[in-house]
């Protein structure tokens, strides 16, 4: 097994920006207890505060896919749906 870094990226609608948030914060300490996870951090950006950035590593792909079938991923897609413009996730692997 190789360890698996995420990098996620998500923009919110200007109006929607405490919102999203909200409902990212409510994934943070439910997904750092999972199996497989090593670090799972949100940031926001200060100069654009509707663009959010999770950094995460996995002890594996698999563990990483288990998550994303997880009950609260799918309340949390539910729950954000129209709120968010754009979001991109790189699947990342350390080379150095």
């Amino acid at each position: 097994m190789s360890q698996l870094t995420i990098v996620a990226n998500i923009i919110a609608k200007a109006d929607k920006i405490e919102f999203v948030k909200a409902e990212l914060l409510k994934l943070v300490e439910v997904t750092r207890t999972e199996e497989g996870c090593i670090n799972y951090d949100l940031h926001q950006d200060n100069a654009n505060p509707a663009h959010f950035m999770f950094y995460e590593n996995w002890q594996s792909r698999e563990l990483w896919q288990a998550h994303m079938g997880n009950q609260h991923i799918a309340e949390y897609a539910a729950a954000v749906e129209g709120a968010v413009v754009e979001f991109v996730l790189n699947e990342m692997t350390v080379i150095a």
